[in-house]
């Protein structure tokens, strides 16, 4: 029973709850004789007051109504024709469609104390008319603030690295985070998005200057595993022909074909490295 009665309770404090209570209110006496009076006035002028009475809303738009400055029972009215007693009621009308809007380049610094310019595109709409209009001034207004600190304030948490890399973890916690602070007013966030990431100038040529020299550092790498690659190979292929020596003059012979398929005017003759040394040694 306890649990009940605080669940009751709670219901009763949310903000929903206390726009239906409006609902239910009594206009008063005053109030009353108004409605009485504006409804005898509609009958006298019944064939001009019915133009005034008579609205319309399109299928993506929705009429709040206040009537004597307190919410019509029933909620929002639409889409189509409703009618409103023109001495007594107060609509707004309601866009229910998708709304983007850019988010200003925010000067954040990162948690690697870096300076960074980001900027972002968010997409919402109106969930429930009746709470977009009772319970905020602006929603759109409210929403772009919102996005703007919610932007500061999640990137602020940030290293640069995990800025430049982890945009679609970072998208998806502002739209949850706008998503939870925007459903009392009505609002459903459906897409955020970083458009984009500028960096200060020095730090482009830093990090430019980082990248090269560490593609240079693995491109001498590469060469040095290359030769050492090759080396090996040489040798395996010295210790095999070192085993038969007439494989010497068959190797001599296809680099002169090699040579000669290039038509050079000049060939060079190599001489075994014995016959050179029994020539020397006669000397």
């Amino acid at each position: 029973m306890e649990m009940q009665q605080q669940q009751n309770t709670s219901a009763k404090n949310t903000p929903y709850n206390k726009q239906i209570n409006l609902y239910d209110a009594d206009y008063g006496c005053c109030g009353i004789c108004l409605l009485i009076l504006s409804g005898f006035i509609i009958l006298l002028t019944f064939p001009v007051a019915i133009c005034m009475c008579v609205k319309v809303v399109q299928e993506y738009e929705r009429a709040v109504i206040f009537r004597l400055g307190r919410l019509s029972k029933g909620g929002a009215k639409g889409p189509g024709i409703f009618f409103v007693i023109p001495c007594t009621d107060e609509y707004r009308k309601v866009d229910l469609r998708t709304v983007s809007f850019d988010v200003p380049p925010q000067e954040i610094l990162t948690k690697d104390s870096v300076t960074i310019s980001v900027d972002a595109v968010v997409y919402y709409r109106v969930q429930d008319a009746t709470m977009s209009i009772a319970n905020v001034e602006n929603a759109d207004g409210a929403t772009r603030l919102l996005a703007q600190t919610t932007l500061r304030n999640m990137l602020g948490t940030k290293s640069l690295s995990e800025v430049l890399t982890d945009r679609e973890e970072i998208s998806a916690g502002m739209q949850a985070t706008l998503d939870i602070a925007t459903d009392p007013w009505g609002i459903k966030v459906e897409r955020v998005e970083i458009k984009d990431v500028r960096l200060p100038v020095q730090l482009q040529r830093a990090m430019a200057a980082e990248a090269e020299a560490a593609r240079d550092a693995r491109a001498k790498v590469i060469a040095a595993e290359g030769e050492m690659n090759a080396s090996r190979k040489l040798k395996e292929a010295a210790d095999v022909m070192s085993e038969s020596p007439n494989s010497m003059q068959l190797r001599y012979l296809q680099t002169l074909t090699a040579i000669s398929a290039e038509k050079n005017s000049t060939i060079i003759f190599p001489l075994p490295i014995d016959m050179v040394t029994s020539l020397m040694t006669k000397k």
